[in-house]
């Protein structure tokens, strides 16, 4: 056991590995709203590394993941009060360094844990002991889980009504939750439809249990919907929007539900939005009588930890494929430090990757010899 660091009294201490933590870091920062992430972030050098207090945890981020959701964060558009600048970033899986008296009941220096926290665009990051997730070992796979694993299971569990035989169709099947949505509804003995970019993205989809996969850039999905599926698809998981939305709600079957978990296509647009086909909405609905479901992870905080607890018993059996893209097919190689996040951002919104985009901030040890 290590002795516990109050930090109350000392700017400077030593981490585990014996190498000084620094004063200073590295951190990404919204200086300006802009659905743009390049216009909208700063990368800052100096920033005072934080302190933790009482109750919370030093963690020295190792991966970070990248989410959709970055863009609507970094354009203000969750929180109209939170004004510039403030930090970035949702989930990371580190070591604590340095933690508080109360955070050391549970927590030691040197532990792996995930959390799940606005902030982990950053060399270090302090979390509420309380909100952090023990892990057995720092591994990115754990970090797919976080919001991805997590959207897909809760929104499945609580609006999918899943069951035998359903037709479950999953748009932008191979990202980041589109990978746990189409895992968790095989899983729920469902015929699974993907839809994908690529036939390399369709390769692996089918890899992971994939019944039907659909190339849009190759194939028409309405006319494969249609022929194929003429009764319609009882659940749809949509994070598209747009005209994916549109054709999604067309090929509902009766009692069908759309869970909308997002619209990745129109998050760089000044609205936010693509514009759908909304006029006869009420008509659709009624005539099938068919739901629409919105599904934001915020509004289910109290299923959070049962859902992660399961989500990583099912990896760790090896039930549960975590696919992580660390970009190393992408023309600068694979992303590495805060200063790649802005092309990780950008390769997600061109569609290029295969499972959950994660960048690694390497951390150089300096030995006290």
């Amino acid at each position: 056991p290590r002795p516990i660091l109050d930090m109350s009294y000392s700017r400077h201490f030593l981490d585990f590995q014996g190498s000084s933590i620094p004063s200073f870091m590295k951190k990404l920062v919204v200086t300006k709203l802009s659905q743009n992430f390049r216009e909208a972030v700063t990368l800052r050098q100096d920033s005072p590394v934080p302190l933790p207090g009482d109750g919370d945890l030093l963690v020295r981020n190792r991966f970070v993941g990248i989410n959709a959701s970055d863009i609507n964060y970094s354009a203000g558009r969750y929180d109209a009060s939170v004004k510039p600048p403030f930090d970035i970033g949702f989930e990371g899986v580190g070591d604590v360094v340095a933690l508080g008296l109360s955070a050391s009941a549970d927590f030691t220096v040197g532990q792996a844990v995930a959390y799940l926290k606005a902030g982990s665009f950053a060399e270090y990051t302090v979390v509420p002991a309380k909100q952090a997730v023990p892990l057995p070992s720092v591994k990115p796979e754990f970090l797919t889980l976080m919001v991805s694993g997590a959207t897909a299971y809760v929104s499945l569990k609580e609006l999918g009504e899943l069951s035998e035989g359903k037709k479950v169709l999953v748009t932008a099947a191979a990202g980041g939750t589109g990978q746990f949505a189409v895992q968790l509804a095989k899983k729920a003995k469902c015929h699974v439809i993907g839809t994908c970019s690529s036939d390399e993205k369709g390769g692996f989809l089918k890899s992971i249990g994939c019944d039907r996969t659909i190339n849009y850039k190759t194939e028409n999905v309405e006319s494969v919907l249609r022929k194929d599926y003429p009764e319609g698809v009882d659940v749809v998981y949509e994070s598209v929007g747009g005209k994916m939305f549109d054709l999604a709600l067309n090929s509902l079957a009766t009692k069908g539900r759309l869970i909308v978990i997002g619209f990745i296509a129109g998050y760089q647009s000044p609205t936010g939005l693509q514009p759908i086909k909304a006029e006869f909405l009420p008509a659709k609905l009624l005539k099938k009588s068919a739901s629409i479901r919105g599904f934001f992870l915020n509004h289910y905080l109290s299923e959070y930890k049962m859902a992660l607890k399961h989500l990583l018993e099912m990896y760790e059996r090896g039930d549960l494929v975590c696919e992580v893209d660390f970009g190393d097919m992408s023309p600068e190689g694979k992303f590495t430090g805060l200063e790649s996040v802005f092309r990780a951002v950008d390769y997600m919104y061109m569609g290029k990757n295969v499972g959950k985009i994660v960048v690694e901030l390497p951390h150089s040890v300096n030995s006290k010899l």
